[in-house]
C-alpha cells in the first residue's frame, strides 16, 4: 500500500514520551508543552505561541479573539477543508465564500472586488466597521487558508483590507515552514496576519498525533488565548471563572511527540522538495499539464510541498478515473475538497462570483506525498498515470 500521507518517526519521539510518562505529567501541565511552544515560536520567528488540542480549536479560539460574535460575518475561501467554516458556525456567525486562485488559495482579486463593490466602511464612536451591503451585517474577519503548502498573496490582501478593521486569521495547517521573502527576510505563513493557526494532525508535515497552535505577535491576544483555552480561570485557588472558557490546551504527551518532530523539520521539508521534483520529472506533462506549488514568483514564495496535486486539462479524464486506477494498484489518492459553498450546511450562505474553484476541483487529484515515498514508488505512480 502506498498511502496518501502518513507520519514518520525518526527522532526522539520514544525518548521524550518515556520522559513524559516517567514524570507523571501527561496532561496540559508539563515541560514539553512550554518547550514545544518556545521552539515553534523561535523557528517561525513569531513572538507568541499557544499550543492547543487541535487545529479546529485554534481556529475557533482565533475567531473569538478577534471579536467575532453571533450574527457577524467572516470571509473565507470556498476551497478549504471544512474546519475553518465550521469554526465560524460554532460562533453563530456566517461565512461569505470567495473564489480561489490557481494555487488553491483565496483569490486576492476576488477579495478586492468584493470589498470595493459589496461593502461600506463607516466610523462610529471612533471605531471603524465594514458592513456587507447585501446583509447589513458587520464583516469582522477574513480567514486565509494556505492550502497544500502554498502561501496566499497575503501582503497584497493586507493592503486591500487596510483601514477596514477586518482582522486576518491565517490557517497555516498545511504550510508549516512555507514562507515569503521580503528583502531577503523570511516571513513564515501563519505569522503575517493578526493570528495564525496551525495543525499537528497525523497527516501534517510534523505531527503530535493531534493538536494545534495559535501564533501571534500581539501580547494581549496571546494572554487572552491562554485565559480562554484554560476554562477562563480568574482565580486558580477558589476556582472563579468570569467568562465561558474552553478545555483547549495541548497535553504534555502530544507536545513531547511534536517537539521531537520539530527537531527534524528541515529534513522533512528537503524530502518534500525532492518528492515534488521527482513527480515533475516522471509524469508526462504533455498529457497532464502537471503542476502544483509552481508559485507565481519563486523568488518571493517558498512552499514546503506538503501535498502534490496532479492537474490536467484533458476533459475526458475525471478525477475519479485517476483515483480508481491508482486504487487498483493499491495506491491511495483523493479528490480536492468539495467547495464549501456547495456543502449541505452552507449551501444557502452568501457566495461571491465563484468560478475557478469548481474548475480546480474537477481537474485535480491529490497524490501520495509521505516522507517515506521514494523514487521507485514515484516512478510506479507516474507509470500508471502516463498509461491512462
Amino acid at each position: 500500500m502506498i498511502p496518501l500521507h502518513e507520519p514518520v518517526f525518526i527522532g526522539n519521539e520514544k525518548k521524550y514520551l518515556n520522559e513524559c510518562i516517567s514524570s507523571g505529567y501527561v496532561s496540559s501541565v508539563g515541560k514539553f508543552v512550554s518547550r514545544f511552544e518556545k521552539r515553534v515560536s523561535k523557528y517561525l520567528k513569531v513572538k507568541y505561541a499557544n499550543a492547543l488540542n487541535s487545529g479546529t480549536s485554534s481556529l475557533h479560539l482565533a475567531l473569538k479573539l478577534v471579536g467575532v460574535d453571533e450574527g457577524d460575518e467572516v470571509i473565507v475561501p470556498s476551497i478549504t477543508f471544512i474546519a475553518p467554516v465550521n469554526a465560524i458556525k460554532y460562533l453563530n456567525a456566517k461565512p461569505i465564500f470567495l473564489d480561489s486562485d490557481e494555487f488553491y488559495t483565496i483569490n486576492k482579486d476576488s477579495i478586492l472586488n468584493f470589498i470595493k463593490n459589496n461593502t461600506k466602511t463607516v466610523k462610529k464612536n471612533k471605531k471603524i466597521y465594514t458592513y456587507n451591503i447585501k446583509t447589513n451585517k458587520i464583516i469582522k474577519a477574513l480567514i486565509i487558508v494556505h492550502c497544500f503548502g502554498n502561501v496566499a498573496e497575503i501582503i497584497e490582501i493586507k493592503k486591500i483590507l487596510k483601514n477596514k478593521n477586518i482582522k486576518i486569521i491565517e490557517d497555516a495547517a498545511e504550510s508549516f515552514g512555507s514562507y515569503i521573502k521580503i528583502k531577503s527576510k523570511k516571513i513564515f505563513a501563519g505569522t503575517i496576519g493578526d493570528i495564525g493557526c496551525l495543525s499537528f494532525n497525523g497527516n501534517k508535515i510534523i505531527t503530535s498525533g493531534g493538536g494545534g497552535m495559535i501564533l501571534t505577535n500581539n501580547k494581549k491576544i496571546f494572554d487572552k488565548s491562554i485565559y480562554l483555552a484554560t476554562q477562563s480561570k480568574n482565580d486558580s485557588l477558589r476556582y472563579i471563572h468570569n467568562q465561558v472558557g474552553f478545555n483547549y490546551k495541548m497535553n504534555n504527551i502530544q507536545a513531547a511527540v511534536g517537539l521531537a518532530q520539530l527537531e527534524n523539520i528541515n529534513k522533512f521539508i528537503l524530502k518534500k522538495t525532492n518528492i515534488n521534483l521527482f513527480y515533475k520529472n516522471y509524469i508526462n506533462n504533455k498529457k497532464f499539464n502537471f503542476y502544483i506549488n509552481e508559485n507565481p514568483n519563486p523568488d518571493y514564495f517558498f512552499s514546503i510541498n506538503w501535498l502534490n496535486i496532479l492537474r490536467f486539462d484533458n476533459k475526458k479524464i475525471k478525477p475519479q478515473i485517476i483515483i480508481d486506477n491508482l486504487k487498483k494498484h493499491n495506491i491511495e489518492s483523493r479528490h480536492v475538497w468539495l467547495p464549501n459553498h456547495l456543502q449541505k450546511p452552507y449551501i444557502n450562505n452568501q457566495k461571491f462570483k465563484i468560478k475557478n474553484a469548481n474548475r480546480l476541483v474537477s481537474s485535480s487529484v491529490c497524490l501520495p506525498s509521505s516522507y517515506s515515498l521514494n523514487k521507485s514508488k514515484i516512478m510506479k505512480i507516474a507509470n500508471i498515470l502516463n498509461k491512462l
